[in-house]
């Protein structure tokens, strides 16, 4: 079972998808339909995808006072056609709170749906895709969820958690050896120490200097090779940088550790997903 972040980290979106779109009230339905009127609805995947989100699409209705009955879980592969849930409750309620619910789903869906697809391309290696920090704000922790969901792993969730150098960081510090010798003396040592490369010469220092992995930035796949003999299993190897669907299983065939893509959160398109109204 795929863990969920905590409640408390994402259940304020949920309040703020609500307040912004139904504000004073729905006055659509308001108008249509009495408190009262009961309602039933069935949310369907439109397309092939990796389902993801369900608890907070759940979430979404049942702050308006409906119930969320899943008829699929989190991970699950589903195809055009298929049930993620059944939606019971007053009528009012379904439909004020459809958008949110669906735009939640469509998106954590999407990076699963994504995510997939990049892990299903490179099922033949031992490579593990995982995701970065370029994610919506305020979004990190579900959007690393549905990666989870998806098959991939998660790189960072934050700044706190890792210790990544980077080329910015090594131009600050004046190089790959002062820097790695720093985050060892004034660094967490529970963090492992992580060094962006783009030569060999940085590679090897960073590995002399007790690097506990390296990040290979911008390679092509007979470079990323290249690093990957040299560190020859001493250190945990990562591709990153400009890695796509076409060329992410040729990555993968170097014997990198990991591929980290971006474009799982930052470029995944919304799932088609779709709330129909049933007769009771």
């Amino acid at each position: 079972m795929i863990a969920m972040p905590p409640r408390s980290g994402w259940i304020g979106l949920v309040d703020a998808g609500l307040a912004e779109d139904i504000g004073p009230g729905d006055a659509t339905s308001a108008a249509l339909l009495p408190p009262e009127a009961p309602g039933h609805a069935r949310i369907e995947a439109r397309q092939s995808l990796v389902l993801s989100g369900l608890e907070v699409a759940r979430a979404t209705f049942e702050r308006l006072g409906a119930e969320l009955e899943p008829r699929a879980g989190d991970g699950d592969r589903l195809d055009d056609g298929d049930e993620l849930a059944r939606v019971r409750g007053p009528a009012q309620a379904i439909l004020a709170g459809e958008r949110t619910a669906l735009n939640f789903l469509q998106r954590l869906c999407g990076i699963a749906t994504r995510t997939r697809e990049f892990c299903d391309a490179v099922r033949d290696a031992p490579a593990e895709i995982v995701d970065t920090r370029k994610t919506t704000p305020g979004w990190r922790s579900l959007e690393k969820y549905a990666v989870r969901c998806g098959g991939g792993g998660n790189h960072r969730l934050g700044l706190f958690d890792g210790i990544l150098i980077k080329d910015n960081h090594l131009q600050a510090v004046g190089g790959v050896a002062p820097a790695v010798e720093r985050v060892r003396a004034q660094g967490s040592r529970h963090l492992r120490v992580r060094v962006e490369v783009e030569t060999l010469e940085q590679a090897r220092e960073a590995i002399e200097a007790g690097a506990d992995a390296i990040l290979i930035d911008n390679q092509p796949p007979e470079s990323t090779r290249a690093f990957v003999e040299l560190a020859q299993g001493r250190v945990r190897t990562e591709a990153s940088g400009g890695i796509r669907l076409e060329n992410v299983a040729a990555v993968a065939a170097t014997g990198v550790d990991e591929i980290s893509v971006g474009a799982l959160t930052h470029s995944a398109p919304a799932a088609d997903i779709a709330l129909e109204w049933l007769e009771r």
